[in-house]
């Protein structure tokens, strides 16, 4: 099953992929994980990347296609695969389209805005394996150490309260009209995902099922 999960930064598009991973044996395409480990190891790609996320900005869709291309290309992705983070608009919806990509399911997580500004400004990140843990919601067992891989534990530059709010922002203004795109394909599956992280795998892999 070729599955794409959609909602705002913060919603658990990550959490809920590797749920589903490991439910369904595919792997989870994380263009976020594939950016800052380019950002880690200071290529120029990554070095445009990290000005851009910074500020709040996207990374650009000829950049973001052509590493899902390549990806997407490799042996594991054959029986399927969970694109998280991408598309993120139009242009990348159509480009994945284009491509010759079939999408069986895309999952909405409906999160609302001011749930997302908790979570994300309590969030701390593996700067090794990337893994997220909320200092309140969801601790790490050493707050400086990452329970996967013991690596250090940082908040993100993007994980500031006022980067948040233009993070949103720019998700309502230009990644929100996928909804719509992929509704109309008969795609859709909206899932609320305010609540606790178990309740929302429940309803996420009921929806894969139907």
């Amino acid at each position: 099953m070729n599955i794409i999960l959609l909602g705002a930064p913060g919603a658990g598009k990550g959490t809920q992929a590797e749920i589903i991973s490991q439910e369904l044996n595919i792997p989870v395409i994380g263009t976020g994980n594939i950016i800052r480990e380019a950002i880690k190891t200071g290529t120029e790609m990554g070095k445009q990347a990290k000005v851009l996320i910074d500020q709040g900005h996207l990374v650009p869709d000829d950049v973001i296609i052509q590493i899902i291309k390549e990806r997407l290309a490799a042996p594991d992705c054959q029986n399927g695969f969970i694109l998280d983070g991408v598309p993120r608009t139009l242009a990348q919806a159509e480009a994945i389209e284009r491509l010759g990509i079939v999408i069986d399911k895309v999952i909405d997580l409906e999160v609302a805005d001011e749930v997302i500004v908790q979570r994300l400004t309590g969030r701390v990140v593996c700067v090794s394996c990337g893994t997220s843990y909320h200092v309140t919601h969801n601790p790490s067992r050493d707050p400086h150490k990452c329970d996967r891989c013991g690596g250090e534990l940082i908040a993100r530059e993007d994980d500031q309260p006022e980067t948040v709010v233009e993070r949103l922002n720019i998700y309502h203004e230009l990644t929100e009209p996928l909804k719509d795109f992929y509704a109309e394909r008969g795609k859709l599956v909206v899932v609320e995902g305010n609540g606790l992280v178990a309740d929302t795998s429940a309803l996420v892999l009921k929806a894969l099922e139907a």
